[in-house]
């Protein structure tokens, strides 16, 4: 069964791939190798790396470890300019690119007139992504996910949407936005949502605020529901381990083929691994 990680990041030598200035969290080093050991220990096999605001736009660390990889086992989600040179993205494509992200500092605070100055670039990034076959990928807070709703139903691309939509655990699955959240799951059939970076929008102990908003997002999509560590939990790693993440799974999604769809078939069809040859 190929598991896949759909969401990490990894980080390397601050000598050789430096930061920007304007931080979020400070980076540790998680080198591939780090990474792949905790991947082992699950049994994933198929790695979906997701460029780290902490690196800005420049993916150098991510595509390294990526060719080390290699496209049959591996796919990212760049962050770039909605400006960059084709040559580039055919260069990252070959290398197992298959998307791009709207990153937003998931704890901004509600800002009147922010979700407009980004359109732009959404819609210029849609178009280029739908043209070869990409995907748009956000990470929002959940008031700017609310918001960016009506755009998300008019994309061409595929997209999909981190840390179930960073909407506040807490807040149960009636509040504001998350029901209209789930509306377009259901009913957007290019729209993905990510089990990912639970420690992100739960306040309760075991994470157990957050169980019913997973099971609901499931349940409204359960054939474009994708899991991801989102290793190495950068200032939230000290809450959670992957590996008691990925056991969170067999709670919100208690039979084996829904879980199967979520870590494999679902994946894969998000981007495009190759189906395993079956023996006749």
């Amino acid at each position: 069964m190929k598991i896949c990680d759909s969401h990490f990041h990894v980080f390397g030598n601050a000598e050789r791939y430096p930061v920007i200035k304007e931080l979020r969290y400070k980076p540790p080093v998680a080198p591939l190798t780090d990474y792949l050991a905790h991947a082992q220990e699950l049994g994933i096999e198929r790695y979906v790396f997701v460029q780290p605001s902490a690196y800005g736009r420049d993916n150098s660390c991510m595509l390294d470890a990526m060719r080390e990889l290699g496209p049959r086992r591996c796919r990212g989600i760049v962050d770039v300019d909605e400006d960059i040179d084709d040559a580039e993205l055919e260069r990252m494509h070959a290398v197992g690119v298959r998307g791009v992200r709207v990153n937003v500092n998931p704890i901004r605070p509600p800002e009147a007139g922010f979700g407009a100055s980004i359109l732009r670039r959404i819609k210029k990034l849609d178009a280029r992504c739908a043209g070869r076959g990409w995907m748009l990928d956000f990470l929002t807070p959940g008031w700017l996910t609310r918001e960016l709703i009506p755009t998300m139903k008019t994309l061409a691309a595929p997209f999909s949407v981190a840390h179930l939509g960073m909407f506040p655990a807490k807040d149960g699955i009636r509040q504001a936005g998350f029901q209209e959240f789930l509306h377009l799951l259901a009913t957007t059939k290019n729209a993905w949502v990510k089990l990912t970076g639970v420690y992100r929008i739960s306040t309760a102990a075991g994470f157990s605020d957050a169980a019913a908003l997973a099971r609901a997002a499931i349940e409204a999509a359960p054939g474009r529901v994708i899991w991801g560590s989102d290793y190495p939990h950068l200032s939230f790693a000290h809450k959670a381990a992957t590996a008691e993440l990925f056991k969170l799974l067999e709670a919100w999604a208690p039979d084996e083929a829904s879980r199967r769809r979520i870590l494999v078939d679902n994946p894969e069809k998000c981007f495009g691994f190759q189906r395993p040859a079956t023996r006749a």
